[in-house]
């Protein structure tokens, strides 16, 4: 196979990233110079769900597989963008928003949302989200491997709304699944049958880790 193209569905990795309420914040800063020291060499400090990344069954399942530990076969192969955008803030992705979607067993699915057009605004964390209904119909038919354009595959809670208790997150990680959070870019993959990457740092024994998401058009 040859890539004729190739998309980036990533958010950048500075410290303008826009990440989960609590979670740490990204910093970069020389840790050394060619002019003092003859290399450069950048020093970082962020979260493990900092930026594009993918989240692994230990992100909420004690014992649960680390990202470290995860299948590369479930973070890169054929994918199936779904066109889920137009729907309200906090609205819920049921199975008749998926349901057009012709999705194989073993496909990644990517939601396409639109939200990321809020990427570094509050109104980000008020984006679209699956139902759990509709995530275990996915599983049931042999998805392992999900991601959306939002920074949150469940309901994102809020001082006026708790939440639902990350229902999606809890199913994925019941079948050794993955989440990707925070893709962007997806309208520019407008030809079918993407290959998708999402391969993660090797963090040992950690809960996620950053991707470079990428879609790429291949040929014969």
């Amino acid at each position: 196979m040859r890539v004729t193209r190739l998309v980036d569905l990533s958010v950048p990795v500075d410290a303008g990233t826009q990440v989960f309420p609590g979670d740490p914040v990204v910093a970069s800063h020389p840790h050394t110079t060619v002019a003092a020291d003859g290399y450069n060499v950048q020093a970082l400090t962020m979260g493990s769900q900092s930026g594009t990344h993918v989240d692994a069954p230990f992100h909420f399942v004690e014992g649960g597989l680390r990202v470290d530990e995860l299948d590369l076969t479930r973070l890169t192969g054929s994918a199936v963008v779904v066109d889920v955008r137009g729907r309200a803030p906090r609205s819920r992705l049921t199975w008749a928003d998926l349901e057009h979607a012709t999705i194989p067993p073993g496909a990644l699915v990517l939601l396409h949302t639109g939200w990321s057009a809020h990427y570094g605004t509050p109104a980000y964390f008020d984006h679209p989200f699956l139902d759990a209904d509709a995530c275990r119909r996915l599983l049931d038919d042999g998805v392992r491997t999900i991601g959306l354009d939002a920074p949150n595959i469940d309901l994102t809670p809020t001082a006026d709304d708790p939440g639902e208790g990350y229902p999606v997150h809890h199913l994925v990680a019941a079948v050794d699944g993955v989440v990707c959070e925070n893709l962007t870019n997806l309208a520019a993959v407008d030809f079918p049958d993407p290959f998708v990457s999402l391969l993660p740092l090797r963090l040992t024994g950690a809960d996620g880790a950053p991707v470079r998401a990428v879609a790429m058009q291949v040929r014969p």
